[in-house]
């Protein structure tokens, strides 16, 4: 039973009036994430290099910096904290047990501090500004919104903090030919008439023999049902009995990240001829981060840009064609006079998908894991939870659904 039009979820193919199709959802895999490397093998989807190589670009203090590796421009005197910030964080995270992270030796600590508490332990801005920088553009949050533990327990279920952020030989490395909204569709044509579209689920009822699940138009009966959709949304549903106290309690407690995605697509990647690889970096701005989503051969040029966080919230509120100016406006910033005139421009707000209600995925903030973390995959009768948010591994990315 899918609530959409469409099968896909948090992954969506957008095609132009040219025939050009662009990807307004998830659209990266990399090394590691063998769960949606082993799908798109076997559906027979190809993979392609995300482009990489030239210098990025941050803005800092007012003025657009070059950099070439990890560091976001950090200057001399605050890498040496930046670099054992890292270590630190992937030392503490190493300790976070994937399936029940509230059993950490340091879980209740970690989980009564927010992230950015932690970040407030650090001495000098440059720091700051990239760890908080990075939360938005993991979490699509903030850092005072996630607890701790949770900002541990994802740096684990990803390999560490490194694959997560990098883009060669890290979660970043590759895209899906055709987009990646192709391997949802290609289960579906296996899956043919079993699929019923335009179909929210508003109730279920358990019974000792079975459940009825009641969605519009249809009520179908089963042994058991598997919930996949975000907690913040399995709260929204009707249950008899109702769900036990605290995993009711636990849907209230995992909202969801906000973000606003862009894509732009010009006549070529003319960025690269200027030593460019497409990444630029706004810590301040309402657009956090744009990247060269460029297909392979490059016959056209595409930034991918994204309001995140506290930018995607301030994003929502405004008009699209407001906030298509304050896309363009930040990419000629970047990018030169040529960003601000792309052949095709398209945003989505995934916030305000009624079904998403946001992106990347749900967060925990501070007391949750310790307090209702069981509840988050533990079955309710004849209830079983799944999607990215329950994965112990690549959790809030398309390997963890």
């Amino acid at each position: 039973l899918e609530a959409r039009d469409r099968v896909g979820g948090r992954t969506l193919n957008h095609t132009f009036d040219d025939g050009l199709s662009v990807e307004l959802g998830g659209q990266w895999v990399g090394p590691a994430q063998d769960r949606i490397l082993a799908l798109a093998d076997e559906l027979g989807a190809g993979l392609y290099p995300s482009h990489a190589g030239g210098e990025s670009l941050i803005l800092l203090d007012g003025q657009i910096r070059r950099f070439d590796d990890y560091g976001l421009a950090v200057p001399a005197d605050a890498r040496e904290e930046l670099e054992g910030s890292l270590a630190s964080l992937d030392e503490m995270a190493a300790a976070v047990p994937l399936d029940e992270p509230w059993t950490a030796p340091d879980a209740e600590r970690w989980d009564r501090m927010t992230f950015e508490t932690w970040i407030d332990s650090l001495t000098t801005d440059e720091t700051k500004t990239f760890m908080r920088t990075l939360t938005s553009a993991v979490f699509a949050a903030e850092a005072w919104d996630i607890s701790m533990l949770h900002f541990l327990w994802l740096i684990h279920a990803g390999g560490g903090l490194e694959p997560i952020i990098t883009t060669e030989g890290g979660a970043q490395e590759s895209r899906i030919v055709g987009g990646s909204q192709l391997l949802s569709v290609r289960l579906a044509e296996r899956l043919g008439d079993a699929i019923e579209l335009n179909a929210p689920v508003r109730e279920i009822a358990q019974t000792e023999t079975g459940v009825e699940t009641i969605a519009d138009g249809h009520r179908i009966g089963s042994d058991r049902v598997i919930v996949a959709v975000p907690p913040a949304l399995a709260g929204r549903i009707a249950y008899a009995p109702p769900l036990p106290a605290l995993r009711d309690q636990l849907t209230q407690k995992v909202p969801m990240g906000s973000v606003v995605k862009c894509v732009a697509v010009y006549d070529e990647p003319f960025w690269r001829d200027d030593g460019l690889d497409g990444l630029a970096l706004d810590p301040d701005g309402f657009v956090l981060e744009m990247h060269d989503g460029s297909p392979d051969p490059a016959d056209v040029g595409v930034v991918v840009a994204f309001a995140e966080g506290r930018g995607g919230r301030r994003m929502s509120e405004l008009t699209e064609r407001e906030r298509t100016e304050i896309f363009l406006q930040t990419l000629e910033r970047f990018f030169g006079s040529r960003a601000a005139e792309p052949i095709h421009i398209v945003q989505k707000d995934w916030s305000a998908d009624p079904w998403s209600r946001g992106c990347y995925g749900g967060h925990l903030g501070t007391g949750v894991w310790t307090q209702f973390g069981p509840a988050l995959r533990r079955p309710c009768g004849r209830i079983h939870w799944a999607g990215t948010e329950t994965a112990d591994r690549w959790s809030g990315y398309m390997d963890g659904a």
